[in-house]
């Protein structure tokens, strides 16, 4: 488990194209290249480099050595994502950024946490914490972990998913706009407001923002060398579609429809089953690029 290693940074507009930018630039040097010094070459104080270098590597972009030199290498993944959109400005992108994250629960723990096992429909802050502490503590009765980072990784997915001019309407200007680009998929929205606190829930995104080979990549992720997959299954196991993008039954059932007329997966609910059958076997990174193929072949 890993917890506040983003030192409180969450991800700037444009941190990820500029990280991937230098490490291709680089040979993935740039976070340890002695002769130059990280914070010039990418133009951010010390403690955002180190967490630029961690975002990249928990959004799946890129991976590093656990010992020796630790040069940023791009994964099967990143490299797909730097070609073919090197600035992020695809929401199918965002979708896979946030599945990478979601779904990492050794490197970012609590967004693991928040999107599959945090089951209630509305919390506040102090909701988050007493049932993260709770799961630390089933999971590793021996660890330890600061109330305070917990604190700072619910601030910091809450500054990922909601916009500032939703939190902090009257500090926003255009001049200043650091909002997380994560925030365009409308995952977690605002409650309502409380005196001394602010009630949040998870928000359900609209099946017509999700392109099938996104949908595809994640379930197919979650296969296992499997074709028939039970639908429970898919809105409900860690790290499939239902849980990582907030899915209630209606939604995810229009986004499988849509990913139906791809012709790669068949709905069945008939004769007591209530399951989808997959047409081929792909690995993740092959839908990845069925993805950008299908939007490069309309524009």
């Amino acid at each position: 488990m890993k917890f506040r290693a983003h030192d409180t940074f969450f991800i700037r507009k444009g941190w990820i194209s500029k990280g991937m930018r230098y490490v291709d630039k680089s040979h993935g040097e740039v976070f340890i290249d002695k002769k130059e010094n990280s914070m010039d070459v990418l133009g951010i104080g010390a403690n955002m480099v180190k967490a630029l270098r961690y975002w990249l590597q928990a959004t799946g972009i890129t991976k590093e050595p656990n010992s020796g030199r630790r040069i940023q290498e791009f994964t099967e993944f990143g490299q797909l994502v730097f070609n073919h959109d090197k600035y992020i400005e695809e929401l199918g992108t965002l979708y896979l950024l946030h599945y990478k994250l979601a779904s990492n629960q050794k490197m970012v723990t609590s967004w693991y946490f928040f999107f599959n096992e945090l089951g209630l429909s509305d919390f506040t802050k102090d909701d988050f914490v007493v049932q993260i502490s709770n799961y630390i503590k089933i999971k590793n009765k021996d660890a330890n972990v600061a109330v305070r980072s917990l604190e700072d990784d619910f601030s910091c997915i809450i500054n990922t998913y909601v916009p500032r001019y939703k939190t902090m309407p009257s500090k926003v200007s255009a001049e200043n706009n650091i909002d997380c680009p994560l925030g365009e998929l409308g995952l977690i929205d605002i409650l309502k407001k409380e005196r001394n606190n602010v009630v949040y829930k998870k928000a359900v995104p609209s099946a017509s923002t999700f392109n099938p080979w996104v949908i595809l990549a994640v379930i197919h992720a979650n296969a296992n060398g499997r074709k028939e997959i039970g639908l429970n299954e898919l809105l409900t196991a860690e790290n499939n579609i239902g849980k990582i993008f907030n899915f209630d039954s209606i939604t995810m059932l229009d986004v499988l429809h849509a990913a139906e007329r791809t012709g790669e997966l068949k709905i069945i609910r008939t004769a007591g089953l209530d399951v989808i059958n997959l047409t081929h076997l792909y690995k993740f990174e092959e839908c990845v690029e069925r993805y950008y193929e299908e939007i490069e072949m309309v524009e």
